[in-house]
């Protein structure tokens, strides 16, 4: 008997840890497609889309 509840045991935590490692991963999917919106928004702005586009006409110029 306390062999078996042992066992059962050990089934029920592995199926608790894979369903909690599923939602970490959501999680963290979550937070990398926030931070890509975020880094998005930012690189869309006037000043940096100027500023990029400067440092780019340079290393182009450099590299002719």
């Amino acid at each position: 008997m306390r062999r078996s509840l042992t066992i059962r045991w050990r089934v029920l935590r592995a199926a608790a840890d894979a369903g909690m490692t599923t939602a970490e991963y959501a999680v963290g999917t979550l937070a990398a497609c926030a931070f890509a919106a975020v880094l998005l928004a930012v690189v869309r702005s006037g000043a940096v889309k100027s500023a990029l586009t400067g440092l780019i006409t340079s290393a182009l110029s450099i590299a002719s």
